[in-house]
């Protein structure tokens, strides 16, 4: 994205708008916590905490590319809260998320951030790598506020408050290629394609999978899109021309069930894989649907919202009596995931008598083994590490609940363990 014009366009943009938000949101807090100080045995709070209520940021995405992810991200995170507040809440505090819609626009994102974050201790959801790491400057330099995204792009490693839930996208994408290797037959001197968007999510995955090609002896035929670009018949023309065995894509739902789907119409029977974002169920409805269930297959971070333990069967009973015309799909996992992640944190902190920005940032750093019954224990003491390196390989099938199934288990390949992201 930064190679071209138009992205440079909108880099100049995103610039200018952090230097007009820029220093003044802080100049009443230079001092520390704005005075709220604790007297002995009292807790200790500043921004984000006034009354009894603890306000926490969301910057989702309602209405852009990832529309349904960013509706069960935040209505998953809207029941941890109530489900928290009706317990007690935190120190006596109530929780209340204050949530603003992006549309998976830059503009519109760092807008938002710029919006929320002086009255917010911290973020439990910000959706778009791109976006957080177009603000991760100002957060790692001023704000200092814990930020929980959904985004995975190694990019974000090594600030102690942007914390990575799960494996960043190079590492999925290293165990996506390790489960084409190991289960669909690519061997070396085969060539497999990669469809991705362009900017930090899909350049990190690509990352991944160059590092996976060159210790595997595999070929790697990229394919640059936009988020924009939603017919993906050009790039299929341009794999299946370069015989390539397998494809990964990097890019949103949409552009999922046109690479399938035109893959499927033209005779390309090959296996296609696609990072955690890269598929909602309500795809498994369309046209697409027969050809995602047969070539289709997804890495995540985690097991799928019908897993089979009780914290999955809890949550599905749970969000369905909260939310009964709406379907279930894995952003209901990744929105609670990480609205545990703050409460916990929230949790440690309270106990620690310190609720500031800075005491909920170090007790984060005290989870080593945070387990909410989806497979994968999240470890958040090295902020230049993703909390894991595991992935579950998914595939679409619409006779499940959240229409995905498990085809291998929570595993790190031995290529992604000896991996070090950004190195």
């Amino acid at each position: 994205m930064r190679t071209t014009y138009a992205a440079r366009a909108v880099a100049g943009a995103l610039a200018a708008l952090l230097v007009l938000a820029g220093c003044s949101s802080k100049a009443q807090d230079d001092d520390g916590d704005k005075g709220d100080g604790a007297a002995a045995g009292e807790v200790k709070t500043g921004d984000g905490i006034s009354g009894k209520t603890i306000k926490l940021g969301v910057l989702t995405d309602m209405t852009g590319v990832y529309a349904t992810l960013g509706k069960s991200v935040t209505q998953a995170q809207q029941l941890y809260v109530k489900q928290l507040n009706a317990d007690g809440g935190v120190c006596g505090y109530k929780v209340a998320l204050s949530v603003r819609d992006h549309g998976y626009d830059p503009q519109k994102a760092v807008a938002g951030y710029t919006e929320l974050e002086p009255d917010v201790l911290g973020f439990a959801q910000f959706i778009g790598s791109p976006f957080v790491a177009a603000v991760k400057q100002r957060i790692d330099g001023q704000d200092k506020g814990l930020v929980l995204p959904q985004a995975w792009s190694a990019s974000l490693l090594g600030s102690p408050y942007i914390r990575v839930i799960g494996s960043t996208y190079d590492i999925e994408t290293i165990n996506a290629v390790d489960f084409l290797i190991k289960e669909k037959g690519i061997k070396k001197g085969d060539k497999i394609g990669h469809v991705y968007f362009e900017g930090d999510y899909g350049e990190s995955a690509l990352v991944g999978s160059k590092h996976m090609a060159k210790e595997s002896g595999l070929a790697v035929v990229e394919q640059k899109i936009k988020p924009t670009d939603n017919d993906m018949t050009a790039q299929v023309a341009a794999l299946k021309k370069a015989d390539v065995k397998a494809v990964v894509i990097s890019a949103g739902p949409r552009q999922a069930a046109s690479l399938v789907g035109v893959a499927a119409a033209g005779g390309f029977d090959v296996p296609i894989i696609g990072n955690n974002s890269a598929f909602a169920p309500q795809l498994l409805a369309t046209q697409a649907g027969p050809a995602l269930m047969k070539n289709y297959y997804v890495a995540s971070p985690s097991l799928p919202i019908g897993a089979d333990t009780p914290e999955a069967r809890k949550l599905v009973a749970d969000y369905k009596a909260a939310y009964p015309k709406d379907s279930l799909d894995n952003g209901v996992v990744a929105g609670w995931t990480a609205a545990y992640a703050f409460g916990e944190a929230l949790k440690k902190a309270c106990a620690s008598k310190d609720l500031t920005r800075a005491g909920v940032d170090k007790a984060l750093l005290t989870i080593d083994s945070l387990d909410t019954g989806f497979g994968i224990p999240q470890d958040f003491t090295d902020p230049n590490a993703p909390s894991s390196k595991q992935s579950v390989i998914l595939q679409p099938d619409k006779s499940v609940t959240g229409g995905m199934k498990v085809v291998r288990d929570a595993e790190a390949s031995e290529v992604a363990e000896a991996y070090a992201p950004g190195a």
